[in-house]
């Protein structure tokens, strides 16, 4: 189970991964964690244009937790393309833009020498759409050594906050995921309705799809996003569509009447 210190250090290095000069020095100094071909299609949609289609992408680990695609340089519509300021003085990265009909990103590294020479790293967010084979991609590339499990359980799941009730089920779907803590996804009939208010919020996760949440009203305080579902979840997770899950951390769970450990 992920303790305090893993999410603190995996918190640090994505702060560091929004500083893309930082994070080009950081790989050029230290290379990446791993780096391995992929024969996936790989494609990227930007202002209404591919601006890669490839089979030769690579997966690469900045960090231990996931791969980034990184795009090979000669894959790229490089009339959209323009490298701009170099990481160091032996231009070993450079800095790069990308320009669409009607809008405009900087948020790209071009790498020219070292382990990722001839690669290109486009910050995930910045492009419209990814895609590997046919399939949409939400939030970054799914870890080939990773996986989910979900399985149907009949034990008993209580959920409370502030001593109060707020779930109750013993038709659950229980999912595990690599190097990641249990979660019980409860139907969303056994949830007590008056205590939930919907949020804004959304999120996204490239083995589940993009999730809605609902705060949690207990005895005049609200506890935000502590509920989430799928309401369209990816085929590998159809099984919790239309449920709802906890945050284990945050709320008191009971599993057959005992009580799970924060």
């Amino acid at each position: 189970m992920p303790t305090n210190n893993f999410f603190k250090a995996r918190h640090e290095i994505y702060a560091n991964m929004a500083n893309l000069t930082k994070l080009a020095q950081s790989l050029l100094a230290n290379g990446p964690h791993k780096v391995e071909k992929t024969s996936r299609r790989v494609r990227g949609l930007f202002d209404s244009l591919y601006i890669f289609d490839t089979t030769e992408a690579r997966h690469v680990w900045e960090h231990p937790y996931y791969p980034q695609f990184y795009i090979p340089t000669s894959a790229v519509r490089q009339e959209k393309f323009t490298k701009t300021e170099a990481i160091d003085d032996d231009e070993s990265a450079f800095l790069a833009t990308l320009e669409g009909k009607d809008k405009k990103t900087d948020r790209i590294l071009a790498f020219e020498k070292g382990p990722l020479a001839g690669l290109v790293r486009f910050e995930f967010a910045a492009l419209d759409h990814w895609f590997e084979e046919d399939m949409p991609i939400y939030g970054h590339p799914k870890d080939p050594y990773k996986r989910i499990d979900i399985l149907p359980s009949s034990r008993s799941i209580t959920v409370q906050v502030d001593g109060v009730t707020i779930a109750d089920s013993s038709n659950n779907q229980f999912l595990l995921e690599t190097m990641l803590r249990m979660r019980y996804y409860m139907p969303k009939t056994a949830a007590r309705w008056e205590y939930l208010t919907e949020s804004e919020t959304t999120s996204t996760c490239p083995y589940k799809g993009v999730a809605n949440y609902y705060n949690i009203v207990v005895n005049g305080k609200e506890y935000k996003d502590l509920v989430w579902w799928y309401k369209i979840p990816t085929a590998e997770s159809a099984p919790i569509a239309g449920h709802m899950c906890f945050y284990n951390e945050k709320v008191d769970i009971y599993v057959d009447g005992v009580k799970e450990e924060k």
